[in-house]
């Protein structure tokens, strides 16, 4: 139905729309620039911030599979949780926090700006009334000296005035701080800088490229100059962070940039060749100081200079800073002994091998496996608290009952007590290894070079582990008289070799029994036969061995004779593995030993050893024997424009902050007028904040102009 009559005009709902526009307009600038909205914002950082703390960033995406499993590592990958200072909902929480902060300064600096000029001078005698902290007096002097008078006193204590005449009366207009304005102009101004100085040094640029420009992160490997140009930055790159690493007398003319799914190479203008590098340390050990000695070429001009780079000293050239970041190996020569650890065989192969690189088993050791060699320290230092860990600890197919775990422990004073020098100690080089096999399987190995003290003993370890998530858990190898290995690895395959088992049961039982024993020969068979038992179960099969196999023997006798038996089998072990010692040195051609404390220590941790090595998982040990080091520094590259926006802000930060609390602005007036006695004064002071020092300025203001307006 039409209610428009002939003479009525259409209404003007244009205008109505543009009045509902601004009205959103308004209400959506005044939700962004809320405090409210700011404080939801940094909440929102601050747990972004607690996440990208206590998740480790930018890790390979293999490392947080086997952290979180396959369906948590999707989701934390859908919500960027690994790269958290990177992911689009961090950067958009930064950027409206930038809005939010530049609308509040925009609205309300020009404001503060204007009050901070205002004097207030239109106030009048009945405002001043309402004050809380006033005062009013009468003097007898004229209205022209009690002005003078309060203005000279105002003058010395740094108040600020201006003096305007009202009708038969004087209004003094004073004020003292106005600068604190300034503090909350700085303060949030800073907060915009350091977040546009933060983003101007993200890697949004980089985001940019690979959005708009092609540029995709590189998965293979190779060599870095024959990478395609979609996998390269160019030198307009305005922001990066990166790292290269030069061998010593190597060189290098670009930085890797890693990715959540590769790499990116960053060309830089100049090319760094590593000279030398040095580093020292304490006397514990541990490193005091690593610097590099480079020479840098310019690649525009073709010129080059020296310069050392040390941590906390970067190297700055043509907007790009070289920090000292770490160092690695840089492909040091190595020469180590595999010894074999299947079966009876005791012959040895002497091999080399490159850090980085890898080398084939050969025939007599396995020859479907590839060693990688992954790691070399010249250098370890230890808490052998920490690094004393027995491997039978971790070991998940051991069942021992607790009863006979305690009785084998007595008899063999196992590795398991947990050591109790906390003492950092340089334990000398270590090699870091994967044994990979025919179907690509790997297993990682870490072993020392020397013998290392613990517990009272000279151990050799042997660290295993299955998946680099893992910790290494270490084969505690004694050491023999020579500090080697060659006494462990003997009686090792002595155990595995049935024929020298056999022998070394017969001997045991001849030497165990008393030479005029009645029924001897009856005797010496059974026990024979007992030591034979001992030695081919602890010897065991492919699926236990070692203690593990005789536990599952002890665990057939009734519960009643258990302990007995274990103590009567395990004096047994110990004579026969004494004999089969002496049986595998007979063989070689070595000379007998004597029968000491130091042999009997010896041969009492090769048996633990020996029982732990079922679960060491490799056809070989490889100890090292000698090496070529080759030093390599780890130098991170960065280009960052923003870094002296954020220090302006930083800047702007600490002059806010200071403005803010200790600058304390305060408002003052006095109404002067005359009367029938003299003269009137009326004082008013006012201030943001109400401190006790406030107060006690108030008593003590309020004091001295009553007392300077009424002398004569």
């Amino acid at each position: 139905m039409d209610n428009k009559t002939d003479g009525d005009q259409p209404a003007d709902t244009g205008g109505i729309q543009l009045q509902t526009r601004r009205a959103w307009l308004a209400d959506g600038v005044e939700l962004l620039s809320s405090m409210r909205f700011a404080i939801s914002l940094l909440t929102l950082i601050a747990i972004a911030s607690i996440i990208g703390t206590v998740l480790k960033q930018n890790e390979p995406m293999p490392n947080y599979v086997n952290q979180f499993g396959p369906f948590w590592f999707e989701v934390f990958n859908k919500l960027g949780l690994y790269a958290v200072y990177s992911a689009w909902w961090f950067l958009l929480i930064m950027t409206f926090l930038v809005i939010s902060t530049s609308l509040c300064v925009i609205r309300n600096a020009p404001k503060m700006m204007k009050d901070m000029r205002s004097w207030r001078d239109t106030v009048r005698e009945q405002s001043l009334r309402n004050f809380h902290h006033r005062s009013e007096w009468h003097s007898s002097n004229a209205r022209a000296k009690v002005t003078e008078q309060i203005l000279a006193h105002l003058a010395r204590i740094g108040y600020r005035f201006k003096l305007v005449e009202k009708e038969g009366a004087t209004l003094i207009a004073a004020k003292q701080g106005a600068a604190n304005k300034w503090g909350y102009i700085f303060a949030h101004s800073a907060i915009v800088i350091i977040c546009v100085g933060g983003l101007l040094d993200s890697d949004l640029s980089i985001r940019f490229q690979q959005w708009f420009m092609g540029k995709v992160p590189f998965e293979g490997s190779g060599i870095i100059s024959k990478i395609p140009e979609q996998h390269r930055l160019s030198l307009a790159n305005p922001t990066f962070r990166g790292n290269t690493m030069i061998p010593e007398g190597a060189s290098s003319s670009t930085a890797i940039l890693p990715q959540a799914s590769g790499v990116l190479v960053q060309d830089l203008p100049f090319t760094i060749k590593l000279k030398k590098f040095t580093i020292d340390f304490y006397s514990t050990g541990m490193p005091k100081l690593f610097a590099s000695d480079v020479e840098v070429t310019d690649h525009e001009t073709g010129k080059s200079f020296s310069s050392v780079i040390k941590v906390n000293e970067p190297l700055i050239y043509k907007g790009i800073a070289v920090y000292q970041s770490s160092f690695e190996d840089g492909g040091s020569r190595l020469q180590v002994k595999a010894y074999p650890m299947l079966g009876p065989d005791v012959s040895t192969l002497a091999m080399s091998g490159e850090m980085g690189g890898s080398t084939a088993l050969k025939p007599g050791t396995g020859n479907d496996y590839t060693i990688e060699w992954s790691g070399f320290r010249p250098f370890n230092v230890e808490n052998m608290a920490r690094n004393g860990a027995d491997v039978r600890a971790v070991n998940p197919n051991q069942s021992l009952n607790e009863k006979f775990t305690a009785d084998l422990n007595k008899h063999l004073g196992s590795a398991a007590k947990n050591a109790n020098n906390k003492d950092l100690k340089n334990v000398g080089p270590s090699l870091q290894y994967k044994l990979r096999d025919k179907t690509g399987q790997a297993r990682e190995f870490h072993n020392y070079m020397q013998p290392v003290l613990i517990d009272g003993a000279y151990m050799i370890l042997a660290g295993t582990r299955d998946t680099p998530a893992e910790a290494f858990r270490y084969l505690r190898i004694p050491a023999d008289d020579e500090d080697s290995v060659k006494e462990w690895m003997r009686l090792r395959a002595a155990v595995q070799n049935p024929e020298l088992r056999e022998l070394a049961a017969q001997r045991y039982a001849k030497r165990a029994l008393p030479a005029n024993m009645p029924n001897a020969e009856q005797v010496q068979a059974q026990l024979t036969e007992s030591a034979r038992k001992s030695l081919n179960i602890f010897a065991g099969d492919e699926q236990q061995s070692g203690f593990v196999a005789i536990s599952k023997f002890l665990e057939q006798i009734p519960e009643a004779e258990q302990g007995k038996a274990a103590d009567v089998f395990m004096k047994i072990l110990n004579g026969s593995m004494w004999d089969l010692w002496l049986v595998a040195r007979e063989k070689e051609g070595l000379p007998a030993l004597e029968l000491d404390e130091k042999h009997a220590r010896f041969l009492q941790l090769a048996t633990g050893a020996i029982s732990d090595a079922f679960f060491y998982g490799a056809p070989v040990f490889l100890q090292l024997t000698g090496f070529e080091e080759v030093k390599a520094s780890v130098l991170q590259v960065t280009r960052s424009p923003g870094k002296n926006v954020v220090y302006l802000g930083c800047l702007l930060l600490v002059l806010g902050v200071f403005a803010m609390f200790y600058i304390r602005e305060r408002r003052l007036w006095v109404w002067i007028r005359d009367d029938v006695a003299g003269t009137h004064a009326l004082m008013a002071l006012s201030s943001q904040r109400k401190t006790l020092d406030f107060e006690k300025e108030f008593e003590q203001l309020k004091i001295h102009l009553q007392q300077l307006s009424t002398q004569p």
